[in-house]
């Protein structure tokens, strides 16, 4: 597999799936290795993409200094991973908490972003935050479910802080609760580094204003991609991430959840296709 070194020495590896121009993946979890997210929904028949195992996840290697797995100090990691590809500009898809990533990326490195593409996004890098109000409104939508009446009151209880996480509130992450879904939850422990993961939004990872000032500006579309009974982001969270964009498209993908490819994979490919196939700036800013 291909693989790099980060400024730190840290040997990172990424992942090439299917054919076409090339479509740059970051992960979320957050920590959680690139091999969560398939195909995207069969994006690889029309796009090559390459999807990055953040340090100390999936093949890449763990770094020396474990502070670095915070957020903003993986930055440079994603900008050196574009130099080594070659890309002068890129498409950027980030899903999750990997959107607050491609976000600090975009704010620094504003001329290397041709479009980006935020799916059910984390918007911790704008200073907004995912309240258990909204994943609770969101999981009374599925007081129809049959694993409803067991679920609801452990999800609300380890919202709560009264409880540990409990495997049987899964099904509110998915928009679907079938076999698909139940494999990808049954994989994702071993695809995460929970250590990495609890450092990621450590104090001093995010100055949202810096951040939004930075976005403001940004010639570059933006698609921000929300899933309509997903409580983290909710849809009204998402429009609002989208609102700080000065060029975003805000779509609401009905009954998906939090892996918005999963529950309907042709519905999602459209979608993205239609916006990575829509224009770009005819002039991009110099990556000089």
């Amino acid at each position: 597999m291909p693989a790099f070194n980060a400024p730190d020495g840290t040997r990172l590896a990424y992942h090439l799936r299917g054919a076409g121009e090339p479509l740059v993946v970051l992960p979320g979890g957050p920590m959680r290795a690139s091999a969560y997210l398939g195909d995207l929904g069969g994006l690889t028949a029309h796009r090559r993409l390459a999807l990055l195992d953040l340090r100390g996840t999936g093949d890449s290697a763990v770094p020396a200094d474990p502070a670095t797995y915070r957020c903003d100090r993986m930055v440079e990691d994603v900008e050196v991973w574009r130099a080594h590809m070659g890309l002068e500009h890129m498409d950027l898809l980030a899903h999750s908490a990997g959107a607050a990533l491609a976000m600090l990326y975009t704010a620094r490195h504003p001329q290397r972003v041709r479009r980006l593409l935020l799916i059910t996004p984390n918007p911790s890098a704008l200073g907004m935050r995912v309240t258990p109000e909204d994943r609770l409104a969101a999981a009374r939508l599925r007081a129809d479910e049959p694993w409803f009446a067991e679920a609801y009151p452990a999800f609300r209880a380890w919202l709560a802080g009264e409880a540990d996480f409990d495997d049987v509130f899964l099904p509110f992450f998915h928009g679907r609760w079938d076999e698909v879904a139940r494999a990808h939850t049954d994989a994702e422990p071993e695809q995460t580094n929970e250590e990495a993961g609890e450092r990621y939004f450590a104090d001093g990872a995010f100055t949202p204003d810096a951040t939004r000032t930075a976005l403001a500006a940004l010639t570059a579309p933006v698609l921000v991609h929300a899933g309509g009974i997903d409580g983290g982001p909710c849809p009204d969270l998402a429009r609002r991430t989208a609102a700080v964009f000065p060029k975003a498209e805000f779509t609401v993908q009905p009954g998906a959840g939090h892996y918005p490819w999963l529950d309907d994979p042709e519905w999602f490919r459209k979608r993205v296709l239609a916006f990575l196939d829509g224009p770009a700036d005819a002039v991009l800013p110099s990556a000089e």
